[in-house]
């Protein structure tokens, strides 16, 4: 370590931090990539992954630049859809050519790959077939066998090959902190045996398999995040009250430079409420992974050196957060390059540029961020 604190580490911004953090030992270690440096402290990372036709203009293996890239930083691989119900269970068939293109890959390439996920709550993201089923006379038994079989299938088809599964994905409605209401809990008659059903059969066919409750509560201060973060804890006392079988709390970390503060005036007031979120979880006995980081860049500015060294320092004082628990290992990004980022369609910037909150640019070249990543890695305490 270097000495520095960490509002010096902010001011000094993610390239300044990224020489004083190593230096040539630095330099070398990202010129072999950022899972190489995660692996000094113990550490690992990943990335999200789409299928795609070969030569795919895509954030796929089947582009060849962008292969480059995860073949380069990563160790880990994560299905950004092709797992989801609407890509696998389309119709009530099942259906997973995509994903298993992507298992394939990644067991040729010798990377280690997260299920994501086995089932994602919120009823807007249910394929048509789900959201109209009739699960006839007796409810809760039709909608049990469903969920059990599903999980069976995709458990006992992989083996092995998946070491890491988000078994649900976002059970919490954030504007309650209550369980998500939806077709499949009220044929169910109830959100926590639901939950308990997949984590309990999940752990009987995937004994091997880390399972991950997943979910997007933010370190960003707001009347949601803070109810968001109390259904959270909620939920996870009650899966340790009843036994439920869940290793992890997988935190997506979409972070979001969504006020016009400087960026350690946002950290500031960010980091005291999330670190007791954090102790909390970790205290109940969970370990943590961040499973699908990037930076929603739309306060940042316009130009671009500016808006990515604010990006990189706001990733960076989280990340260093993050680092300081010794129950987090695994980090993996929502993608590696902004040209493919969900961010840019989903919540567009107001002067329309492209978003700017993945490792590498547009043109597939290394940005502050990419730094910013490696210094937080080769500064964390040792696992």
């Amino acid at each position: 370590m270097t000495g520095l604190t960490r509002r010096e580490m902010l001011a000094a911004g993610a390239a300044t931090a990224a020489m004083t953090m190593g230096g040539t030992a630095m330099a070398r270690a990202a010129a072999s990539g950022l899972d190489t440096i995660a692996k000094t402290r113990g550490m690992r990372f990943g990335s999200a992954v789409a299928f795609g036709a070969p030569g795919a203009d895509r954030g796929s293996f089947a582009n060849p630049a962008y292969a480059a890239i995860l073949e380069r930083d990563c160790g880990l691989l994560v299905p950004e859809n092709e797992l989801k119900w609407q890509w696998t269970r389309h119709t009530q068939d099942y259906d997973f050519r995509q994903f298993d293109a992507i298992v394939d890959y990644a067991s040729a390439k010798g990377f280690r790959t997260r299920g994501h996920t086995l089932f994602w709550a919120p009823q807007k993201w249910f394929p048509e077939w789900l959201v109209k089923h009739d699960f006839g006379p007796q409810p809760a038994k039709a909608a049990e066998t469903m969920l059990a079989d599903h999980v069976r299938t995709v458990c006992k088809r992989y083996g092995a090959k998946i070491y890491s599964y988000d078994v649900v994905n976002e059970a919490v409605e954030p504007s309650t902190g209550a369980l998500r209401d939806t077709v499949v809990t009220r044929a169910f008659g109830s959100g926590e045996a639901m939950l308990d059903l997949m984590f309990h059969t999940a752990r009987a066919e995937a004994p091997h398999a880390e399972l991950v409750y997943n979910d997007y509560m933010s370190w960003e201060r707001g009347t949601e995040d803070e109810t968001h973060i109390a259904g959270v804890l909620k939920l996870l006392e009650g899966f340790r009250k009843r036994g439920t079988p869940v290793d992890t709390l997988g935190i997506q970390s979409h972070i979001r430079l969504l006020k016009d503060k400087p960026v350690a005036e946002i950290v500031k007031e960010s980091e005291g409420p999330w670190r007791h979120f954090l102790d909390a979880a970790v205290a109940m006995g969970y370990k943590l992974v961040i499973t699908e980081f990037d930076v929603n860049d739309k306060k940042a500015p316009t130009d671009i050196a500016a808006r990515d060294i604010m990006v990189a320092d706001y990733a960076k004082a989280y990340l260093d957060v993050m680092f300081s628990y010794p129950q987090l290992k695994d980090v993996l990004a929502w993608g590696m390059v902004d040209k493919y980022s969900w961010l840019t369609g989903f919540d567009p910037r107001a002067d329309k540029t492209m978003t700017r909150g993945c490792p590498y640019d547009a043109e597939f070249k290394a940005k502050p961020l990419h730094a910013a990543i490696g210094a937080a890695f080769a500064g964390a305490p040792a696992r």
